[in-house]
């Protein structure tokens, strides 16, 4: 079976339900999973000021953090970022930032990738978030795996990206649809991961 990497920041909830969906899919195949979450740059101080951030900084302690060898080890990963002005958090840029000696030694190509978002407004950036994070997938040799519209009434009710799935975050939580969308991504990553599998040599011990 495949091994699954979900990575993730998520400030206040949103992208963590979206990444917490994400691995519950890709088990339903078997696969192993390591989710993780993406270092916080933030001053602390900063952070107190801000109760639901607090909160769920606290509540999410226990998920480890991400490294490196966490891509290294997969065989196909999800990435999850708030949109930034349009562009990925920069907890989990840095994260990617520091992948080049990784990516040097092709220890991530060949490898399923897709993404997932929440912006606080329905045309909050979204889109281009994923495609920005997608750059990283296309220097890295990776396989990216949008959406798409696989199932059209689901991606529909899940708000119609075929980028990635993503939430709007000034709705509330991520709803059942977008959570069944992120749970069938997850399925679907890890069944290609199966697939692609076979034919990689370079799988980390």
């Amino acid at each position: 079976m495949s091994r699954i990497a979900v990575i993730y920041y998520s400030s206040t909830g949103s992208v963590h339900a979206l990444a917490e969906a994400y691995a519950a899919g890709a088990r339903e195949t078997g696969a192993e999973v390591r989710l993780r979450r993406a270092a916080e740059l933030v001053p602390t101080a900063v952070i107190e000021r801000n109760g639901d951030w607090r909160d769920h900084l606290a509540a999410t302690a226990h998920i480890p953090e991400a490294t490196v060898e966490d891509l290294v080890w997969a065989d196909g990963f999800a990435l999850g970022t708030p949109t930034r002005f349009g562009q990925p958090a920069a907890q989990l840029k840095q994260l990617l930032d520091s992948t080049s000696a990784a990516w040097q030694a092709g220890h991530l190509a060949d490898k399923p990738a897709t993404g997932f978002t929440s912006a606080f407004e329905r045309h909050g950036g979204h889109e281009s978030t994923l495609l920005a994070l997608y750059h990283t997938f296309c220097h890295w040799g990776s396989i990216v795996v949008p959406t798409g519209y696989v199932d059209y009434d689901a991606a529909h009710a899940a708000g119609g990206n075929p980028y990635g799935v993503s939430s709007v975050g000034g709705d509330g939580p991520p709803d059942e649809h977008v959570l069944t969308r992120a749970r069938h991504q997850g399925r679907r990553l890890a069944a290609l991961a199966d697939t692609l599998g076979g034919a990689r040599t370079d799988r980390a011990a």
